[in-house]
């Protein structure tokens, strides 16, 4: 998960986290893929796509994308053939979720292909689902079962779901649709506020990157003015205000204030002052 900053960027705190929707820039998910060398380029549209040195890991930051798939992250055993894996974020996702992923990725691009191309042991048909939900158990998400195929845990809000499919699957499809082994959502299923999908290969040290980050009870800045309509009455806003100063702050305030003229010297009306004579005309 990225770290905490210390300098607000908003006017409001936005809790929980997981109501907070897109910040509407994508840089600070772009980075930690362009520190391992990935290569940026844009199409006309203003759409970005970022590709690893190897080719393995490809990104999409598609605002201009014909639905609503704002980032598309895929990896590759051969840069030519299939994907191995694929995670979309759509694009009202608060950007922190997407930043966690491929700040997540980048490390275990570093580390080899072993951490990042490996799916699932060849003797289990899917991936065993506990090292991504246990982040979300440990902060009092709960376990549901919304289908005879699948399971889901929820917030304590029930205002977020995390539902993991176990049955087969259609591997185009899940690269394609929501129909995909994992699907991260808040709101309603049928209409989210937001929603991220991974399809059954994606490596669950990614995927508890993302559920670190969403469970994470630190709120999120956002700017009042740019938060969600489904923000109202669900979530809690509460205005960020500047730092106390510190000490230290003081004291340099004062080095750099202006010395000002003794009291005695600066000139005072009264009611007896008589004012200057000076020429009618």
């Amino acid at each position: 998960m990225p770290p905490h900053t210390d300098a607000p960027d908003g006017d409001v705190h936005v809790f929980p986290r997981y109501l907070a929707s897109t910040t509407g820039t994508g840089g600070p998910a772009l980075a930690p893929l362009l520190q391992i060398g990935c290569n940026l380029h844009h199409d006309d549209l203003g759409n970005a796509y970022l590709t690893a040195p190897d080719h393995t890991v490809r990104l999409g930051y598609l605002p201009e994308s014909e639905d609503d798939g704002m980032w598309r992250i895929t990896a590759y055993e051969d840069p030519f053939g299939p994907p191995l894996w694929g995670v979309c974020f759509n694009e009202s996702c608060p950007t922190e979720f997407v930043t966690a992923f491929t700040t997540a990725l980048a490390e275990a691009y570093r580390q080899g292909p072993m951490n990042y191309l490996t799916g699932p042991d060849t003797t289990d048909r899917v991936p065993d689902p506990l090292p991504v939900i246990t982040p979300l158990l440990a902060h009092g998400w709960r376990l549901d079962h919304p289908h005879w195929d699948a399971f889901a845990v929820q917030s304590p809000d029930e205002l977020a779901t995390l539902q993991y499919a176990t049955g087969d699957l259609d591997p185009e499809a899940e690269l394609t649709t929501r129909k995909a082994r994992w699907e991260l959502w808040a709101g309603p299923p049928d209409l989210p506020y937001w929603y991220a999908t991974a399809s059954t290969n994606t490596p669950t040290v990614l995927l508890k990157a993302v559920t670190e980050c969403i469970s994470d009870p630190a709120p999120l800045p956002r700017w009042r003015e740019e938060t969600f309509s489904y923000v109202e009455g669900k979530a809690q806003l509460t205005p960020i205000r500047p730092p106390a100063p510190s000490p230290l702050d003081v004291q340099r305030a004062a080095i750099r204030r202006p010395a000002t003229r003794p009291a005695a010297s600066v000139p005072r009306w009264s009611t007896t002052s008589r004012p200057t004579t000076g020429t009618r005309r």
